[in-house]
């Protein structure tokens, strides 16, 4: 068999596995999370998130909005040399982000079994 003929037949198998994989994927909350930042996000985010006082009071006084922690939590950078240090409760993280007026801040997260808390939020000035 020529190498047209073999590489047609490569081509057709392809296309029918891609199609496939189109449609059978099509619709479903499919991701592909390999990268340990991503994966340490999506473990936060799939549980219940919990608020410590401290936190609450600093949105309280509109230092920082809810919004802005949902998108940090979704596309913020966790600080690895200091995270995944076990507390009480779980593992704490340090997710960096910054909110819609470009003031960075870092989020304070303890990642229990069962819950997700927000322990603090510290802003960190532009020198």
């Amino acid at each position: 068999m020529k190498f047209y003929v073999r590489f047609a037949y490569y081509l057709s198998g392809f296309a029918i596995g891609i199609i496939f994989l189109v449609a059978f994927l099509n619709g479903k909350d499919t991701g592909c999370s390999y990268f340990p930042n991503a994966r340490v996000l999506k473990d936060i985010r799939s549980k219940p998130f919990y608020y410590s006082d401290v936190a609450r009071l600093k949105i309280n006084q509109k230092l920082i909005d809810t919004l802005d922690i949902r998108k940090t939590l979704t596309y913020g950078t966790v600080d690895f040399s200091k995270s995944n240090v076990k507390v009480k409760g779980g593992k704490l993280y340090f997710v960096q982000g910054q909110n819609q007026k470009k003031q960075k801040f870092n989020l304070e997260i303890i990642n229990g079994a069962q819950k997700t808390l927000l322990n603090d939020i510290k802003f960190i000035s532009d020198k």
